[in-house]
């Protein structure tokens, strides 16, 4: 099965119940293809040279495919704005910024392409199940596109109050999404790393610059250096390592509720996790009502089962709990609360038609709706993994 063979087998629309009713915020409508979120918001920025402080969203969206979400900006302009690879369409007024609690589900049009004949009863099966015991709900991988090739996440020496080597990998850690630009710069930052008025002669005008033009004034000064890195950035910093030690939590969670034969494993990039399969009743009961937390010093887990798996999957990953927090800046935090354990889509359909771009083949066309902070791209794996367990079996 294929993924994202063209733009449009991938499509996503951000719903909300928010609508024009006046106020100091203009609302648009972001629609893109094949761009990031952050590379669209800096186009508009861009154009309209609007401050960054003044633009809201409810979360990222995927760059592969074609997705629409909302935006506000204060005081912002009351027109569209239509570029190559996105449109933002003006909606009206509202009284305050868009925020992540806006966004009440996400609708999915997905389209899996090079399906073999003999596959497609068995996602027909697999989709039965789906009903029924639901989908882990891991952060995917797009959660972690800050992880660089070091494999350290940013926020890990942040929290233990390593600025620079922070700000290393925020700035000089090569990342496989980085363009020929970015790369050469990020090279001579490992080359010549401490050389600030070097480095700042070979930097192009931007973000890097500004900060390595700061460390040529105050050298040694990474605690506030890591300040001036852009808050969205510091937030998705932040959030990508407390996604990655959930995801470890749930994997530890599903291993435990389960027999070894009742799971397989899903691959994520950052390696396979647990998936459960054929769960009975009881198991399947207790996943749905599993809701686990999001690990941070601010949260206060009651002794139990739970706590206890906490507890050893951050062992595993030489980190304590009190010291999952950000000391400064203080604009910069991690979240606190539960997350479910498994997702099941709503207002699931799915059909199976000859695939156009691959002959003699099938599609399978699948769409759903999720809650905020599912990942649909989570559903494609799991789908093919158990097809493949199917396949295997038989």
């Amino acid at each position: 099965m294929i993924l994202k063979r063209i733009p449009e087998d991938f499509q996503v629309e951000e719903l909300t119940d928010v609508t024009p009713s006046g106020g100091p915020f203009a609302l648009y409508r972001l629609g893109k293809r094949w761009l990031g979120t952050p590379e669209a918001i800096e186009a508009v920025l861009q154009c309209w040279r609007i401050e960054r402080q003044r633009v809201s969203y409810g979360g990222l969206k995927d760059f592969h495919g074609v997705t629409q979400q909302h935006v506000t900006i204060e005081r912002g302009p009351r027109r569209d704005l239509h570029q190559t690879r996105f449109d933002l369409s003006y909606l009206g007024q509202v009284p305050r910024p868009f925020q992540a609690c806006d966004v009440t589900a996400n609708r999915f049009r997905i389209v899996l392409r090079d399906v073999a004949a003999a596959a497609a009863p068995r996602c027909r099966q697999a989709l039965v199940a789906l009903a029924r015991q639901g989908v882990p709900n891991y952060f995917d991988d797009q959660r972690f596109g800050s992880l660089g090739r070091s494999g350290q996440f940013i926020a890990e020496p942040w929290c233990r109050g390593d600025y620079e080597r922070a700000l290393w990998l925020a700035v000089a850690d090569s990342n496989d999404h980085d363009s020929p630009t970015d790369a050469d710069e990020k090279a001579f930052l490992r080359d010549h790393w401490g050389d600030w008025p070097a480095c700042q002669l070979r930097m192009s005008p931007g973000d890097r610059r500004r900060l390595v033009s700061f460390l040529a004034e105050r050298p040694n000064n990474f605690r506030a250096a890591v300040a001036r890195l852009p808050v969205d950035l510091r937030s998705l910093y932040a959030s990508a390592f407390q996604s990655h030690l959930w995801n470890r939590l749930l994997d530890r969670y599903l291993r435990s509720l389960c027999r070894p034969e009742q799971f397989g494993t899903l691959p994520l990039r950052l390696g396979p996790v647990a998936f459960p399969r054929g769960l009975d009743d009881r198991q399947a009961a207790a996943l749905a009502a599993c809701q686990l937390p999001l690990p941070s010093a601010r949260l206060k887990p009651k002794p139990g089962p739970i706590r206890d798996l906490l507890d050893q999957t951050l062992c595993e990953l030489g980190i304590e709990l009190r010291q999952i927090r950000i000391k400064y800046p203080r604009d910069t935090f991690f979240s606190k609360g539960y997350r479910s354990a498994v997702y099941t889509p709503q207002q699931f359909s799915h059909a199976v038609e000859p695939d156009d771009l691959y002959a003699d083949r099938q599609k399978l066309i699948l769409a759903f709706t999720l809650g905020r902070g599912c990942y649909a791209t989570l559903l494609v794996k799991w789908l093919e993994a158990e097809v493949a367990v199917e396949a295997d079996a038989r």
